[in-house]
Parts: structure tokens; C-alpha cells; sequence
């Protein structure tokens, strides 16, 4: 039976490393959002702006789900990487499985601001290529911590709270 599992953290939570952990676990494939907007945009933008950016992030979200979806339906299993920063963004991937008769599972990581907050100067310094994408500066730490929600219970009945 497929399995559709959304990482949702915010800033610094460690959603690319628990991925490739839960990815390796399940046998999965697995899409991560920051790789995808390096790739495909990072030498076209010009400036921190978040609307620019949010348009480009949906692209990549329609594709990465098409070819989700390919590999839902032949019942392999998909760990999505890709922020979940709102329960808009989380509510239109659990719909979309559903529409595949799959319980989406969001895992939760609930990490204080302070560690999330090192973790990321030092990913920022060491620039390991498995989970460094960008450069993420202070000013787009506070704007992120501004925005994420906590997944409710509700999102959470075929998922589970993980702090690392």
C-alpha cells in the first residue's frame, strides 16, 4: 500500500536530514523543495522576495506531484520535503492524496527556535551538499519563524510529533 509522507518544520528543524532517514526506512523516494529552487531559479533572483519566490516554489510543487502521483499509483511511497510552512500548503498535498484513497502522514518537527537557530549558522558554515541548498541569513530565519504553523490535531491523526 502507498505511503504519502509530508515533512512540515519550520526553519532549522532538520526536515532534510529526517526525510532521507524516514526515505531510507520506508523505501521511498523522496523530494526536497530547497535543491529544486537552487537548481531551476537561484541565478534569476535578484532579491528576497517572497511573492517571486512562493510563485516559483509552486512550479516545482506541480511537478514534484506529478510525478508523485506516478509513483503513488503504482504503490510506492513518497516522502515530500518541501516546507509545509501553512495548513493550506500541508491541506492541498493530504487532498490530493486522498483523492488516491492515501491517508497522508505529516510528521511534525517540533524543534525550539534557539537550536533550530545554531543548526542552521552552522549548516550555513560547513555547507554539507546533502542538506545545504542556499545560504539561510537572519532576516529570512525571522521572516519563516512569522509564518509557519503548527500543524492542529486534526492534521496530525495519521501523523506523528517528532522533536530532534
Amino acid at each position: 500500500m502507498a505511503r504519502l509522507i509530508l515533512v512540515s518544520g519550520p526553519t532549522g528543524a532538520g526536515k532534510t536530514t529526517y526525510s532521507i532517514a524516514v526515505a531510507q526506512k520506508a523505501k521511498a523516494i523522496r523530494f526536497s523543495i530547497d535543491p529544486w529552487m537552487q537548481t531551476l531559479f537561484a541565478k534569476d533572483m535578484t532579491s528576497l522576495d517572497y511573492d517571486w519566490m512562493m510563485e516559483r516554489v509552486q512550479r516545482c510543487y506541480e511537478q514534484i506531484w506529478n510525478v508523485s502521483e506516478q509513483i503513488l499509483k503504482i504503490d510506492g511511497h513518497v516522502v515530500l520535503d518541501l516546507g509545509f510552512t501553512t495548513k493550506e500548503q500541508r491541506s492541498v498535498f493530504v487532498d490530493r492524496g486522498a483523492e488516491l484513497n492515501i491517508k497522508s502522514e505529516i510528521h511534525y518537527l517540533n524543534v525550539e527556535s534557539e537550536i533550530r537557530r545554531q543548526r542552521v549558522k552552522k549548516r550555513n558554515q560547513e555547507k554539507d551538499p546533502s542538506v545545504y541548498a542556499f545560504e539561510v541569513t537572519e532576516t529570512m530565519f525571522n521572516f519563516m519563524e512569522t509564518i509557519f504553523e503548527v500543524p492542529d490535531e486534526d492534521e496530525l491523526k495519521h501523523g506523528l510529533t517528532v522533536g530532534v
